[in-house]
């Protein structure tokens, strides 16, 4: 089981750590534009994964390398600039980086599956779909994963059950459009009931991105163990349902444009796309992302 991941700075670094320390794939090829500091990552990693039980061949490469991979995820991007908390500043330049890697990665790889974790992620993740060709099953994005983490997390302290008990997804777009789907919210098969107080918490979840990369000026470890948790699942064929960005094909009358919804995630990549039943509160939300989203495509293009 082979996983290749471009862009080994802080966060596909903490990816290709938990992949090591998980032991879910046996090699783990590591793409960047400065070859020098991708092998030293390499060489350190394979130090480390040498106290594990299950051995992963860790070794630096390019893009050709990503040839006969289970898994490519794409987590190259140029910086965000001091100063600069719109995750969209970076669609331009990012959008630029991936149309000079993402034909070769479908050339060298055809039948991967393609996790982006690139942002403006939910751009990225449609862009990734018109340069390679893919089936939208094979590509998706980490979306709000780690938004709906957040979530749980603050709402696990209002309500006094453990996090990985709630079912509550964060679904939209990765960034201010996104919203709490309450109306679908429970609890060992009891409804979460909805109130300003636990929205406020999605609010609050929101911008918890932007106070990390605010204080230590990047965000990585949370990031870093949705995009494993992703491939995890792909190698494991774990059958996990999770909020991830996707091609949405009719959804609410949303049409070309990728947003976080839940999925079934498992050996083909997403394997069922579910349909949850919003309110129309919730659903005007949604579009509303979708025209945000589209709004920032459209700019590209």
């Amino acid at each position: 089981m082979k996983v290749t991941i471009v862009g080994p700075g802080k966060v596909g670094m903490v990816l290709a750590y938990t992949l090591v320390l998980r032991g879910v794939a046996r090699e783990v090829v590591l793409v960047g534009s400065n070859r020098d500091k991708a092998e030293g990552e390499a060489i350190d990693l394979m130090h480390a994964q040498a106290f594990q039980q299950v051995p992963v061949k860790v070794r630096a490469g390019d893009i050709d390398d990503a040839a006969d991979s289970e898994v490519v995820a794409v987590c190259a991007s140029v910086p965000m600039l001091p100063g600069f908390f719109d995750r969209n500043v970076l669609a331009h330049d990012n959008a630029e980086l991936m149309k000079k890697m993402l034909p070769r990665i479908a050339e060298v790889a055809p039948q991967c599956k393609l996790v982006l974790v690139t942002n403006p992620v939910d751009v990225i993740t449609w862009q990734a779909l018109q340069l390679t060709g893919f089936p939208r099953e094979r590509v998706m994005g980490t979306g709000t994963l780690v938004d709906s983490i957040r979530f749980r997390e603050l709402l696990s302290a209002m309500i006094e059950i453990h996090p990985d008990d709630l079912r509550a997804y964060i679904l939209g777009e990765h960034g201010e459009h996104q919203f709490p789907a309450m109306s679908v919210a429970q609890a060992g098969g009891e409804k979460i009931d909805d109130s300003p107080e636990r929205r406020a918490l999605c609010e609050r979840a929101k911008h918890l991105g932007i106070e990390v990369f605010r204080k230590k000026g990047n965000t990585c470890y949370a990031i870093g163990q949705s995009a494993a948790y992703i491939i995890e699942a792909i190698l494991l064929d774990e059958k996990r349902t999770v909020p991830l960005s996707v091609l949405v094909d009719g959804y609410l009358g949303v049409k070309d444009v990728c947003l976080s919804l839940p999925v079934v995630v498992g050996k083909r990549g997403i394997e069922r796309f579910l349909q949850p039943d919003l309110n129309e509160v919730e659903a005007e939300q949604f579009r509303e992302a979708a025209k945000a989203v589209r709004a920032v495509i459209d700019s590209l293009e």
